[in-house]
This record gives C-alpha cells, sequence and structure tokens, in this order.
C-alpha cells in the first residue's frame, strides 16, 4: 500500500514544491490550505501515515491542530514554521511534534525526515501486532501487549500508541526509576529529533487517562510506576 501523506500548508508556493518533492518519492500526498480541512481528512476511514504540517495558519492554527490529533492518534507529525524562536519550536513538539524545520528549508532535509519518520511509524504499527498473547499487569492496570489495549480496573481505557508503549515500559519494571532521555529512546526511537518535553508532556495525558495510577516523578531524573501497596 503506498504511504499516504497529509500536507497542511496555506502558501500555494510551498505546497506545491513540497508536495511535488514527495510525490517524486513515491508518496499519494493530499494536500491541503487549512487546518479545518486536514481535520475533516483526519476523520475519514483512511488517514495519512503522516502529516507535515505548517504552524501559522488561517484559523484554526497549526498547534490546535496538533494538539486535536494526538488526542487519538500517534501518527508522525513533522511542523514546518517560519518561527525559529526556540519557545516556539519547544512548543510544537510539546504539544505533539515529532519534528520541526524551519522555513526557508531544503525540500530534500524534509523528504529525507519523512522517510525515517515513516519507516519508523510503519516498524511500531507492525511490532503492535506481532508475537503471541502476552499480559502485563501491574496492580488495577492490564496491557494487553498483543491487541495493544489497556485495561484499568476492568474498564478499558483507550491510549494511544506512544501512551500504550510508555505504559508498558513503567510496568514491565515496576518501582524503577527511568530517566526522561531512557524514556524517549524506549518510546520515541534513538532517532527522534525532539525535546525530552514529550515525555512530560505524555506522562500529563496519562495522568488524566489513569487518574489512580500511581505515576511518581522523580524529581530532575524522571519518571516511575509504584506498585500497589509500595
Amino acid at each position: 500500500m503506498d504511504t499516504y501523506i497529509g500536507l497542511v500548508e496555506d502558501d500555494d508556493n510551498i505546497r506545491e514544491i513540497v508536495k511535488t518533492y514527495l510525490e517524486k518519492e513515491g508518496y499519494r500526498v493530499e494536500d491541503v490550505d487549512s487546518a479545518e480541512q486536514a481535520w475533516e481528512l483526519f476523520n475519514k476511514s483512511t488517514k495519512p501515515d503522516l502529516w507535515v504540517l505548517d504552524i501559522m495558519l488561517p484559523g484554526m492554527d497549526g498547534y490546535e491542530f496538533c494538539k486535536k490529533v494526538r488526542t487519538h492518534s500517534e501518527v508522525p507529525i513533522i511542523i514546518i514554521s517560519a518561527k525559529d524562536e526556540e519557545v516556539d519550536k519547544i512548543l510544537g513538539l510539546e504539544l505533539g511534534g515529532d519534528d520541526y524545520m524551519t522555513k526557508p528549508f531544503s525540500p530534500r532535509e524534509l523528504v529525507a525526515r519523512v522517510k525515517r519518520h515513516v519507516k519508523r511509524w510503519k516498524q511500531m504499527q507492525k511490532g503492535s501486532g506481532a508475537g503471541g498473547e502476552e499480559t502485563i499487569l501491574s496492580g488495577n492496570l492490564e496491557l494487553n501487549v498483543t491487541e495493544r489495549l489497556a485495561f484499568y480496573a476492568g474498564e478499558e481505557v483507550e491510549t494511544t500508541q506512544k501512551e500504550f508503549e510508555m505504559l508498558r515500559v513503567l510496568a514491565e519494571h515496576e518501582n524503577k526509576a527511568f530517566s526522561r532521555e531512557t524514556l524517549l529512546e524506549s518510546v520515541w526511537g534513538m532517532d527522534y529529533f525532539g525535546s525530552d518535553r514529550a515525555v512530560d508532556d505524555l506522562m500529563k495525558r496519562l495522568r488524566k487517562k489513569f487518574p489512580d495510577l500511581d505515576l511518581e516523578t522523580v524529581w530532575g531524573y524522571g519518571y516511575r510506576l509504584r506498585s500497589p501497596g509500595s
């Protein structure tokens, strides 16, 4: 099946150049000029395997679109923006972006990054269905690794790919403290471009979804999952 790229850019020239380069590499590209159109695209039955997302858009901006996508999916998002301040890059990565490129950028470099993120995403999806039945238990938390399903006190809790993987790493090693860097490598992969603040953002989401789970902050270091009664 062809790799499907969603391109969100309101500058006609940039959108056309990026689309041309991506299509030359064999990608199927759906290009739109607003986040509202992109959200409609995201909600179709066939969704893009990766998004190339501009931040400065009319109406809903790229940050808001990124946040909305992250409530449902961990599909790779490469942010492209004229904003080159560090605070803008950090915000984009904290809100769920996997990569950040400042305009003007090399289309060839963008294609190289697209290839890397698509490869990692495909490997994650392939790995999610591999192996036999496996279940991880930690108190009231139950993780069905085979089906990538999470349950708490018998009730299923919807999780994204990275949320599930973070829970798996912590639950397999109850009471062990993991550094942010180790969690970043374990969940995002060795080739992740972004900040370790992505770990903090993911933990916030997990605490909201699992309020009774003892996800402990190890100040100045990272996180651990406490076993019940420890």
